[in-house]
């Protein structure tokens, strides 16, 4: 491991209430480790009645949608440009579900439920395929025991729970 500010090799060294720590003799600072945060976005219809799965290009599976943060930026401006950019559609409102490390790629996911119009699906570079279901069909399909079918079971939890 080395250090992401100067490039010096770290050592692990104890800090009191956290245990070992990598820490940089040179910034002579602890660094903590990084990894990047990504939106998990389970969308409804507005009578959250429906929700929008998608295939990705060269992947079988149906899963939710998905987009890194950006540095910089925040979830509550990923949640409108990731689903404009994969699928035309606007982010009407959205509310946060829970997160979840995906081990997988060594991101922390952040899960909302997004309510979108239910109309025609602009698909972008990213999408194969988008296709609105039920809450049953939607875990009929969805990848089994994946941080995808995590999120859609809160998603389905929350439905049609009128604030």
């Amino acid at each position: 491991m080395y250090c992401r500010d100067c490039g010096e090799k770290l050592a692990l060294r104890f800090l009191e209430n956290e245990g070992l720590v990598p820490y940089c003799p040179r910034c002579e600072k602890f660094k903590f480790p990084f990894f990047p945060v990504a939106v998990s976005m389970a969308v409804v219809n507005r009578a959250e009645t429906k929700l929008l799965l998608a295939k990705h290009v060269g992947d079988n599976d149906f899963k939710l949608f998905a987009g890194y943060v950006k540095k910089g930026d925040n979830a509550e401006r990923t949640i409108p440009r990731e689903l404009k950019e994969e699928t035309g559609l606007p982010a009407v409102k959205w509310k946060y579900l829970g997160s979840r490390y995906h081990d997988a790629k060594n991101i922390l996911m952040l899960g909302f439920m997004v309510t979108t119009e239910e109309s025609e699906i602009t698909r972008g570079e990213e999408i194969e395929e988008a296709r609105w279901c039920t809450p049953e069909e939607a875990r009929a399909i969805i990848r089994k025991s994946s941080t995808a079918e995590y999120f859609l079971g809160l998603a389905i939890s929350e439905m049609g729970r009128k604030k």
